[in-house]
């Protein structure tokens, strides 16, 4: 599929408000393996290639583990995730689908308990960021870089 888009061509002032507002929840000091967990999980749920891609290798990067990467789509199952880290991922989720009744008392009442205030607005910005660039991304069809299929695949 060719990419239909460039926001940051068309839209240059909205994709550098865009981009500015990443900068200051990049700088928020939240823990990075949380903030990747969150920002890979709901790309996983809107289906943004892109940034489920770019979210893989940021987390690996910042010393994420493959494990733990693989068993994201099944998080309530795996034991490699802290309570911290599950109440981040179920609020993701929650605010991501944001049903009728919207997040859930119990799952916004799980969140707050394991940040703090600072640390949850954060987490309510930095889902609400990621599903923003999912549909920038899904919408416009921006693809992931090229990289070289394994040669027994090529």
């Amino acid at each position: 599929m060719k990419q239909r888009m460039n926001l940051r061509d068309v839209a240059p002032d909205a994709y550098r408000a865009f981009l500015a507002a990443e900068k200051v929840l990049n700088e928020s000091g939240l823990d990075p393996l949380v903030w990747h967990l969150v920002k890979l999980r709901a790309s996983q749920m809107n289906g943004c290639l892109y940034c489920i891609d770019m979210h893989v290798h940021e987390a690996l990067a910042d010393g994420e583990t493959p494990d733990r990467l693989h068993q994201l789509p099944a998080w309530r199952e795996s034991l490699l995730y802290t309570e911290a880290e599950r109440a981040a991922l179920a609020y993701t989720e929650a605010a991501t689908r944001l049903g009728a009744d919207g997040v859930p008392d119990a799952v916004w009442d799980e969140m707050t308990g394991h940040f703090s205030e600072r640390d949850q607005g954060t987490l309510v910005a930095l889902v609400a960021m990621i599903n923003l660039w999912n549909r920038v991304c899904v919408p416009t069809r921006v693809r992931p870089p090229a990289r070289p299929v394994p040669a027994s695949r090529a």
